[in-house]
């Protein structure tokens, strides 16, 4: 299985953690099957942790909750697969997963054959509880090898927070994402220290293996399981900018039941969406050296440039850059036309561009070379 874009979907863990059921991941699915998520491209449902019951059954296999799931995972996911979607789940390298309900540890291929009977699409392989005498790239080396060798295509997303120097072998596992920080929380400072962890492992990411930036906060508004406090409407603004912009899978964590009409709008912007899911696989690169007010820069498939300005100081500032910094010299006689891709204003750039940016703000565009 190879990808050529970032995945993108809904997982349960932000709004719900424990708290899941049948009946919470129909509706959810349902909904964004018809709301315009699905056309938007989301189209991943995904149930987190704690979907099993604490032991697993005679013959060795992991056991849905039959309270929270009394169909069972395979009458789910075809459900899933009817509206048009497709169907995820969660396990963990350990003995436990982090909510210490079992993990995959020595049941890698029963649980990769379980998975495929299920009809499952999707698995997020969690980092809890790892016995310390096996190293971590062989645990998901073997998970990697059990899901190539189930019978059945399933994303494999490596959830190992970046730790033991992960970005140097986690290609070498079989994942298409893998998770390159700490899991977010619903809060301004949680957003930053994650965009700023990006600056050193950009370099890592690639199509067919994705640098995963952890799911969407967008219309949590302090509500849920990683509820701190919420964002402004302005942060979750640049959050999603900039986990679209560095080609990170974008997955909701909201309660998609609940979004307001602007926060639909901001999740499904179908010009942030275009540069997330572009098939160039080019890597983002900074034009300045500022890690809290950085400018980046992505080339896309067809020969024009993805740039955002992002403040992430307490301060005002104003952002500069030149199309020299995008290869250019003025001596070519070329510009580039920048389109806003929230306001929709386009500018041309023939020389130097500058910004004036509030604190936790940015500004996006795509520039197209006339």
């Amino acid at each position: 299985m190879i990808i050529d874009r970032p995945p993108m979907g809904w997982n349960s863990w932000n709004t719900f953690g424990e708290e899941i059921s049948d009946a919470v991941i129909r509706e959810t699915a349902k909904l964004m099957s018809e709301n315009g998520m699905l056309e938007a491209g989301y189209n991943y449902v995904v149930i987190d942790d704690c979907w099993a019951l604490r032991e697993r059954d005679e013959n060795g296999r992991l056991v849905p909750d039959p309270v929270k799931f009394p169909h069972g995972m395979r009458d789910l996911a075809d459900y899933i697969h009817g509206l048009g979607m497709k169907f995820g789940m969660y396990s963990c390298v350990g003995e436990m997963t982090c909510a210490s309900y079992p993990g995959s540890y020595d049941h890698e291929f029963i649980d990769a054959e379980t998975l495929a009977e299920w009809q499952v699409d999707f698995l997020k392989y969690d980092y809890c509880f790892r016995p310390s005498q096996t190293p971590g790239h062989l645990l998901y080396k073997r998970m990697g090898l059990a899901l190539a060798n189930c019978g059945r295509d399933i994303l494999f997303n490596a959830c190992n927070w970046g730790k033991d120097d992960a970005c140097r072998w986690i290609k070498e596992t079989g994942a298409h994402m893998w998770r390159s920080t700490d899991d977010i929380f619903d809060d301004w400072n949680s957003v930053k220290r994650i965009a700023m962890q990006q600056t050193e492992l950009q370099p890592y990411n690639s199509s067919g293996c994705y640098n995963d930036m952890d799911m969407l906060i967008v219309g949590m508004n302090g509500k849920g399981n990683v509820a701190q406090g919420g964002c402004t409407e302005q942060e979750y603004r640049l959050h999603f900018s900039l986990w679209a912009l560095l080609a990170s899978p974008l997955f909701l964590g909201c309660d998609v039941r609940n979004l307001t009409d602007d926060e639909f709008r901001l999740l499904t912007n179908p010009k942030l969406i275009a540069v997330n899911q572009d098939r160039g696989g080019y890597q983002p690169f900074m034009i300045n050296a500022l890690e809290d007010r950085p400018i980046w820069a992505r080339m896309l498939e067809n020969g024009d440039y993805a740039i955002g300005l992002f403040n992430l100081s307490d301060t005002p500032y104003r952002q500069y850059f030149s199309i020299a910094d995008l290869g250019l010299s003025e001596h070519f006689g070329k510009k580039f036309e920048m389109e806003n891709l929230w306001t929709g204003e386009t500018s041309v750039l023939s020389g130097a561009f500058s910004r004036m940016l509030e604190p936790h703000d940015c500004e996006i565009f795509r520039a197209k070379l006339i």
